[in-house]
């Protein structure tokens, strides 16, 4: 007589293969959990608190011995403010001037000397200043460029002296300025990032673009600008960043005089509270300034998201 054997249910045949998959997947979890724990935990003390403690006491009218709820009364504080409406208008200037300026020569600069014999010569010579601290760079400029500084008396040596300008103490030509030095010493970070994305680029798409024609200004727009996106990208990011936040240049050359005309969000906020001990108001102003950095950051690398 045969034994017929009853077939398993596909839930039991099953059974054990899904949950072993799901024991390695937890499994990964927890470890991919444990990894990247203690740099959420750094996010969350170094940043996230600070920031959640800044903005509470930005509703506060505070001095320092005392405090007074006023809810959005800084901020609105802040729109009447001409002093912070010229701040912002620096700042905005600051961002125009270091992405004109030492990401397009930075990237120019490497494209020339990637593959000539003198190149490694001319990039020592752009890369040193970038070594220079950023005190460092402004008393070497203030030097230049104080009323009886290097600047005017080459311009008087040499019979134009008509050119002579109060180079630090009117805006914008202050701002205008200090933008040149910023771009002095970032020019060469610029450049070596955009020289190892350089390397990057595959000897083969480079071949195939010569064999259809291309070379010169065709060359540097169709095949070597498209390969350098995603260098682009974190050039521009820092630079982006960098700018907004800008303070030391500023405050050893002018401290944001005369008066507050060329200040930036940075020195509002130092000002506001370090010098003036309005800390709620100091407070609102580095909101402020958080704010503008995290959405310039966000929609910058969102717009190149989308266009990849």
């Amino acid at each position: 007589m045969t034994t017929v054997q009853k077939a398993a249910p596909p839930a039991t045949r099953g059974g054990a293969p899904t949950e072993g998959r799901r024991r390695g997947s937890a499994s990964r979890a927890l470890w991919i959990g444990a990894f990247l724990a203690p740099a959420i935990l750094l996010v969350i003390v170094l940043l996230a608190v600070p920031f959640l403690t800044t903005a509470y006491r930005s509703f506060f009218d505070d001095n320092g011995l005392s405090q007074k709820w006023v809810g959005l009364a800084n901020y609105a504080a802040l729109v009447s403010d001409p002093d912070f409406g010229r701040s912002l208008l620096n700042t905005v200037m600051w961002v125009a001037g270091t992405l004109l300026l030492p990401v397009l020569l930075g990237l120019v600069l490497a494209v020339l000397t990637n593959s000539v014999r003198w190149g490694s010569v001319a990039r020592t010579a752009v890369v040193i200043p970038y070594a220079l601290s950023g005190s460092a760079t402004a008393l070497l400029w203030q030097f230049l460029l104080q009323s009886d500084g290097a600047i005017n008396q080459t311009l008087t040596a040499v019979g134009l002296g008509s050119w002579q300008q109060e180079w630090l103490l009117h805006w914008p030509l202050n701002t205008i300025v200090m933008i040149i030095a910023t771009t002095w010493q970032a020019t060469g970070a610029s450049m070596i990032l955009f020289l190892i994305g350089l390397q990057t680029i595959p000897n083969e798409i480079v071949e195939a673009a010569k064999l259809d024609g291309a070379s010169g200004l065709r060359m540097f727009w169709s095949v070597v600008i498209p390969q350098l996106r995603p260098m682009t990208v974190v050039v521009v990011g820092m630079a982006i960043v960098n700018s907004l936040k800008t303070f030391d240049i500023v405050w050893l050359l002018t401290q944001g005089g005369p008066g507050t005309a060329s200040e930036t969000l940075a020195l509002t906020m130092y000002r506001e509270t370090f010098t003036l001990n309005r800390y709620g108001y100091g407070a609102a102003v580095s909101v402020v300034l958080t704010i503008v950095v995290v959405a310039a950051s966000w929609l910058y690398l969102r717009r190149q998201a989308r266009s990849r």
